[in-house]
């Protein structure tokens, strides 16, 4: 092929010159301004060099560049052609919402000029941030202590940290459309691993929803308007039960109004985020301004202990037992919650009486000490009144009821499993910068700097919030879920500076914004999940109003929000969005983990700080995080996931996207083959790996396509199966034929239900081509050993010579490639695989010993539903003079052996009836063992006198023919090899002999019984 060529531009002008031979061109052209000095090779002018000098007088600006003539009407610009490249996308990013037709009035698509900060960084500081840390970040540290609080948001933070590096390699490898995590796995690992872990995803970012209205609820009704309650506790026992009945109605409501608020428009809920990001960055100052403030000035924040006790202040002022007023003692309102009458005389409770009341500052400061008395853990069961260690208290004699007593108490029993799963929430949200990648100024490289900056960020926020809260706080406060000992305050709000209402309000909108963000992300994931087609289903989801709104999905979202508001329970909901969320990014890293050994060539993430041991240990951490937050919240999860796998593999729409499961597959066959290719399979692993010849007619479709369901009957799904045809002709010009050909014999294997592998041969000649099959079919150890075809036909027919002709070819090449044969006789009226046989008999003919082919064969057609009510039987031939009973009773127990069941059948014959040849084999296969018993040979010496054996029988046979053609002039000498006399000679000789050879014929063992 020529090494060069000449673009030129095509127009309709005078022809150029021919262009000077390569040898000239060492020198400048005179006049030149493009030689440099140098490497001494002149500067080329080409449009496709971007060059200063270009940009003056170019003659080549607005042609349009074309090898030849005819590709001017098709070819584009080039410099059109290399702006679409450079403005790449695969998909338009979200939903665009049209303010009016598009057909009528095109905007100006403006360029996206968002960057780290803003496109990647801020977001995600936002979705990672959230309610835990304002409702329960307090509580989890004065439960589990500072240093197993540190462990648990370790454990976290390592987990989105290794997340977020797989997700980065995964997002810089190509263009990432909206879909976020779904779009990476789906696009990695298949539709199957996509569509499941996109649902698990979605179902998670849908139950995060209900976690923060419920949040908002728990802020409103708690700390800034606790009378607004519907549901009033007549007791200290049913506040619980009030509190979540007053979360279920003001839930469905909130719910309801966020619907219809993203319902009326998402440009709405982006106009207030960034209200709501000034809202959690406010709030996180104002922690650290409190944190430093307790250092010199801590604020003050009294609690009352009875005891060691910790008493609720919602129903009394004073933290004593009584008073001095004018001189005289007084009782308060504590006596009378603790006593039957405010007098001093009064019956009061046993622990009351024991033990003094005691008031203490709640936020002693961090230059208190505090934190060694919080390092420790504290767990406890539901119920148990929160207690203040080291604080001296006396026991009472009997265990009184405290049901009714103004104590705080727990609302749950704690465990440090279940502080995992509530606190894993607060470090999701590591998603929102690869959603908005089509926002971003460089998506490949603001993802991974502005995903990894957030995490560190907020990692650094939560480890150190850990430790300036446990140095801070008091111990019982921090205990406190709700803030009852200081007056029904946010924890958290008590700390802040200027007030804790910054906190409050800060938390409320923060709460409230994030709910909103959730139902207007998660309908956009199920359309995208249901416009992929992959999920039958979901079909109906991808539709919505005419500008692309997801109306039903929004719908299902709300519907499914609501189960999570109707559980109530903060603490109850958070674990079950963990397992989702773990899921789907356990699934990340096995995607970058997968891509990363396989080493596919599509695989050139720009972001190179990535390895496959950081996926496969994020991979795992996620894995354990799951079992160790609920294993019956992650069992059920993966349930989930696994049926909607195994549906989408079972109806859903095929789709090819390159995946990582589908080179995985390829590597694992490439291995199974290597290792099949070791050696000859043993005889317990034996099984007719069928080729399955098939005639086609002049339309490319077979002609029995009962061989495919005989096949399927007698493969049921395992081993191989190879169905091949042949088409006569020349390559070149049959390809087409050759493709449709394919195409039918698959679409026909997927009717019949066979599975297995369609090959087509073009060949001059039909017999070459099934030689050709018959030789290179299979691959590897994956080859076939049994060859299944009709029964030709027309092989009787004078005009057609070549069907017996390679009829009988096809039996000689089997014979010669040492495979089995099956040929079955009137093909097309053999059962479909539709059709159930009630009663009926396969029988077996079984007349030379073939090794055991003939008993396996029905067997495992009896293996299929279509025979599986047959009965098998076993015939086989004897003479009159035999003793038939004594050879049932021999080939029953042969049988037994083999673990066959079977009806024996033993058919005598007239001596004239059966076959000389057939009893000779017979006679011969017997004697050959016999004495090979008798010389009690190894193996390997019976196989090499076996064929010592065979090789004297051939030569003497060959020499008994030339013997009969050297004397074909005395033909009263001449002596069959075997005839009628002698066959009754040997008989009435051998008599005796013979019996004992059947008998040891039947009693053999077979080389193939453990089959």
């Amino acid at each position: 092929m020529p090494t060069s060529f000449t673009v030129v531009p095509v127009e309709g002008q005078e022809p150029e010159p021919e262009p000077e031979p390569a040898e000239e061109l060492s020198q400048p052209p005179a006049g030149s301004s493009s030689w440099q000095a140098g490497d001494g090779i002149p500067k080329e002018s080409s449009p496709f060099i971007d060059s200063a000098e270009m940009d003056k007088g170019n003659i080549y600006e607005g042609k349009n560049m074309a090898l030849f003539e005819e590709e001017m009407d098709s070819n584009p610009m080039v410099s059109s052609l290399l702006n679409k490249l450079a403005n790449y996308t695969n998909l338009t990013q979200g939903v665009i919402e049209h303010e009016a037709d598009e057909d009528s009035k095109r905007k100006e698509v403006k360029a996206p000029r968002m960057g780290t900060f803003i496109g990647v960084y801020l977001p995600c500081l936002q979705n990672i941030l959230g309610v835990i840390l304002f409702l329960r970040l307090t509580w989890i540290v004065g439960t589990a202590g500072v240093l197993e609080s540190f462990i648990i948001v370790f454990m976290c933070c390592a987990c989105t940290m290794l997340t977020a590096i797989s997700m980065s390699a995964i997002a810089t490898n190509g263009v990432v459309p909206a879909g976020g995590s779904y779009y990476m796995i789906s696009r990695s690992l298949g539709p199957e691993f996509g569509g499941a872990v996109g649902l698990c995803f979605y179902l998670g970012t849908t139950f995060a929803g209900a976690m923060y209205i419920l949040g908002t609820i728990e802020i409103l009704l708690t700390y800034i308007s606790p009378s607004a309650t519907i549901f009033k506790a007549e007791d200290v026992a049913g506040e619980t039960e009030a509190m979540l009945n007053n979360m279920r109605v003001y839930g469905t409501c909130i719910i309801a109004l966020m619907a219809i608020v993203v319902f009326v428009g998402v440009k709405y809920v982006n106009k207030l985020a960034l209200v709501f990001l000034a809202c959690v960055i406010l709030s996180i100052f104002a922690i650290y301004a409190g944190v430093v403030k307790t250092a010199f000035d801590p604020p003050d924040f009294p609690i009352c202990l009875l005891g060691n006790r910790t008493l609720s202040r919602h129903n009394f002022d004073t933290c004593a037992k009584f008073i001095e007023v004018n001189n005289e003692t007084v009782t308060t309102k504590l006596w009378s919650l603790f006593c039957d009458s405010p007098s001093l005389n009064a019956t009061c409770d046993e622990y009351f009486n024991l033990n003094n009341v005691t008031e203490i500052q709640g936020i002693p400061g961090v230059a208190s000490g505090v934190l060694i008395d919080n390092l420790w853990s504290a767990y406890t069961d539901k119920g148990s009144i929160v207690e203040k260690k080291g604080q001296p208290s006396v026991s009472g004699t009997e265990e009184t009821k405290v049901g009714g007593l103004p104590y705080v108490f727990t609302d749950i029993m704690t465990y440090f499993t279940m502080l995992v799963g509530i606190y894993f929430p607060s470090v999701t949200g590591i998603m929102a910068g690869s959603n908005r990648s089509g926002d971003l100024r460089d998506a490949q490289k603001s993802i991974p700097t502005g995903t990894i900056l957030a995490i560190s960020t907020t990692s650094f926020i939560y480890l150190s919030c850990i430790v300036l809260f446990g140095a801070c706080i008091e111990g019982v406060i921090l205990r406190d879920k709700f803030g009852e000992a200081v007056n029904g305050n946010l924890v958290i709000g008590t700390l802040a500076w200027p007030s804790p209402w910054v906190i409050v309000i800060g938390s409320f909108f923060s709460t409230c914004g994030a709910g909103l963000q959730s139902l207007t992300g998660a309908p956009r994931l199920l359309q995208a999940i249901a416009r992929d087609g992959i999920i039958p289903f979901l079909q109906v989801f991808g539709h919505g109003k005419a500008n692309g709104e997801p109306t039903w999905a929004l719908l299902l979202t709300a519907c499914i929000c609501e189960i999570g508001i109707l559980i109530a329970s903060l603490d109850s909901v958070a674990p079950i969005l963990s397992m989702f969320f773990l899921m789907c990014y356990m699934f990340v890293n096995l995607a970058c983990a997968v891509q990363t050994l396989l080493r596919t060539p599509n695989w050139r993430p720009r972001f190179k700080y990535y390895h496959w041991a950081l996926s496969f240990l994020g991979m795992s951490l996620c894995f354990a995080l799951m079992f160790i937050c609920s294993w019956y919240y992650a069992l059920i999860a993966m349930l989930i996931a696994g049926c909607i796998y195994k549906y989408i593999e079972y109806r859903g729409a095929e789709k090819e996207w390159g995946d990582g499961i589908r080179g995985l597959s390829l590597n694992a066959a490439r291995y199974a083959l290597l290792r099949v290719e070791h050696g000859p399979p043993h005889t317990k692993n034996w099984r007719p790996q069928v080729l399955v010849l098939l005639n086609l007619d002049s339309e490319q479709v077979a002609k029995h396509p009962r061989l495919l369901s005989f096949t399927s009957q007698l493969k049921a799904g395992k081993g191989l199966t190879i169905v091949g045809a042949v088409l006569q002709g020349i390559y070149l010009d049959k390809f087409t034929e050759a493709q449709k050909a394919e195409e039918n014999i698959k679409s026909l294997m997927g009717l019949e239900k066979t599975k297995g592998f369609c090959q087509i041969v073009v060949s001059p000649s039909f017999r070459d081509g099934m030689s050709h099959l018959i030789q290179s079919a299979g691959l590897g150890g994956m080859t076939h050993n049994t060859v299944l075809m009709g029964w030709p036909q027309s092989w009787k027919q004078t005009d057609n010579p070549f069907s017996w002709k390679n009829f009988v070819d096809t039996v000689r090449e089997t014979t010669a490639a040492q495979q089995a044969l099956l040929v079955a006789k009137n093909i097309d009226s053999f059962p479909a695989n539709q059709e159930r046989f009630s009663e009926g008999h396969i029988d077996v003919w079984w007349i030379v010993h073939d090794g055991g082919m003939l008993m396996l064969l029905p067997f495992l057609l009896r293996q299929h539903k279509v025979w599986r009510k047959c009965k098998m039987r076993i015939f086989t031939v004897a003479q009159m003079d035999d003793n038939s009973i004594q050879m049932k009773k021999d080939l029953q127990m042969f049988l037994y052996h083999l673990r066959l069941n079977a009806e024996v059948e033993v058919v005598e014959m007239f001596e004239n009836d059966i076959s000389a040849f057939t009893y000779e084999k017979t006679l011969m296969m017997e004697q050959r063992s016999q004495m090979l018993k008798q010389m009690q040979l190894s193996k390997n010496e019976r196989e090499r006198e076996a064929q010592l054996i065979h090789d004297r029988n051939t030569a003497s046979h060959s020499a008994a023919v030339l013997k009969c053609d050297a004397t074909a002039t005395a033909p009263e000498k001449v002596h069959m090899t075997w005839t009628k006399d002698k066959f009754i000679a040997e008989k009435h000789k051998n008599r005796e002999t013979n019996m004992t050879g059947f008998k040891d014929l039947f009693n053999m063992k077979p080389e193939w019984e453990n089959l």
